[in-house]
């Protein structure tokens, strides 16, 4: 018997022939060539099927991929679309300016998607450190740092000493602060170093607390980080230039500002005074630097610099002694140190910093991570100052240009938010932007007027180019 005779299926096909009569039983040898013919067929009838699946599969994973392809040339286009937008400094024009205009405008760059910028969540330096590649990673075994202790001989015992090596070698190569005879303590960020500040410069045996005050606009989470814990130990007071109690007093001084981005100095002036030196903002891409920065006790963050604010990880640099030991003793009691893991990553990416300020131009490291940041800095101050102008239901503030030792050129401020004003008799400028779906912060919170608003310069490259776009078709 032919193989495969015995599968029900051939058995029907061959009761069925036989069904119809096709041949007589009597006739053995045209019945066996009968049913090795019928076997053919199914064979046949057997291929054919598999050869029709196969070509619907085939089908179906061509269409897959173009359908893919086709998607990844739509992404392309609109990156390249964005890429012609900057470039061109989006080439306004006056049909711009109709409601019809508005409208198309909104629809085709995603008019439902909503913009919050009120926060300052530093993600427009992700493209610089995707460059990076390996330079900036860090392996830490599971069996290092379980330890408290990184240096028991230090005031700040849980500073790891690769990290302190690295902010004094990035200090020395931007030229920003003075490290000698210096102190560093290392924080959660510098809003932990903040209050760390705080707790060492207030007198505990004073009958009531040590007010503090910053000249408006201030930094808007001074007065609810200050007042949460309603210390005995200071108290928020508000604008340092209406500020006339007697007594002690601590003045905070954020230079450049947040969140008009100018060069602060101290205004209160009084012989009791204790300053606190705020200089977050205080690096290259952001303001000239014209010397290094000397004073008794500065914060700085990576947040700001280097642009990883996830990372949490903040240093003072303290003069005096005392004063280190304190918060360093604040930031025991409120998290018994700093993560070593954090310490160790953040000193990384400072050394891949100073290594390319040190070696910029040279063709191992090309542009410096500054240099990068200055001119992406300077392009979006460039496109946000058109919007604007373009508009004309907005203002913003002009800056002083200066020589940035660092640059080694003369450079404009280029501030981490912009400060904007709603003209044309807008009274709350923050709900004025919320109508057109772009969320900031109310001047109200930085304790000035309620026609200013501050947005963040540091978003994604494309939620930037939309809030451009939303305010040049603004017109009133």
């Amino acid at each position: 018997m032919h193989r495969g005779s015995g599968n029900p299926r051939i058995q029907y096909i061959l009761a069925n022939c036989q069904g119809f009569g096709v041949l007589s039983k009597s006739q053995n040898r045209h019945r066996a060539l009968f049913h090795n013919f019928c076997f053919s067929i199914f064979v046949l009838s057997m291929r054919n099927l598999f050869v029709l699946s196969l070509a619907l599969n085939v089908s179906l994973i061509l269409r897959t991929m173009y359908e893919r392809e086709q998607s990844h040339h739509w992404l392309s286009f609109e990156t390249q679309k964005g890429q012609a937008v900057q470039k061109t400094r989006l080439a306004l024009s006056s049909s711009s300016s109709s409601p019809a205009a508005t409208t198309q405008v909104d629809t085709q760059d995603g008019g439902e998607k909503i913009l919050n910028l009120a926060r300052g969540d530093p993600t427009m330096f992700e493209k610089y450190w995707q460059q990076m590649g390996d330079k900036a990673t860090v392996v830490i075994p599971g069996w290092q740092h379980i330890s408290y202790f990184s240096d028991v001989t230090n005031i700040c015992w849980f500073l790891e000493p690769k990290f302190a090596k690295e902010v004094v070698r990035v200090h020395k190569a931007v030229g920003n602060a003075v490290t000698e005879d210096r102190h560093i303590v290392v924080g959660t960020g510098s809003s932990q170093l903040y209050l760390a500040a705080l707790f060492a410069l207030s007198a505990h045996d004073l009958p009531e607390p040590v007010s503090v005050v910053s000249e408006a606009p201030f930094y808007s989470s001074y007065p609810s980080m200050t007042d949460c814990l309603k210390s005995g130990l200071y108290k928020w007071m508000g604008d340092a230039r209406s500020f006339n109690k007697d007594g002690a007093y601590i003045e905070l001084v954020t230079s450049p500002n947040n969140p008009d981005g100018h060069i602060r100095r101290s205004v209160v002036n009084k012989s009791e005074g204790i300053l606190v030196h705020d200089l977050a903002y205080y690096w290259p891409q952001y303001t000239p630097i014209s010397s290094p920065a000397d004073h008794d006790l500065m914060l700085f963050t990576v947040s700001k610099s280097t642009g990883h604010a996830g990372m949490r990880i903040g240093w003072a640099l303290v003069k005096d002694r005392e004063i280190a030991r304190r918060m360093t003793e604040f930031i025991e009691l409120n998290t018994i140190g700093v993560s070593k893991d954090s310490q160790l990553r953040a000193a990384k990416i400072l050394e891949v910093i100073s290594d390319s300020s040190e070696r910029a131009g040279s063709s191992e490291e090309g542009e410096s991570f500054f240099e990068f940041s200055y001119h992406l800095m300077s392009e979006r101050w460039k496109l946000l100052r058109e919007a604007v102008e373009h508009s004309g239901s907005f203002s913003l503030p002009e800056f002083h240009p200066g020589f940035c030792t660092f640059l080694n050129r003369v450079s404009e401020p280029q501030p981490a938010f912009a400060w904007m004003k709603c003209e044309r008799d807008i009274e709350d400028c923050e709900s004025f932007l919320q109508g057109h779906k772009i969320f900031t912060r109310g001047g109200e919170h930085f304790g000035f007027g309620t026609e200013y608003v501050r947005i963040s310069m540091l978003d994604r490259d494309d939620n930037f180019h939309l809030l451009v776009k939303r305010l040049s078709a603004i017109h009133i």
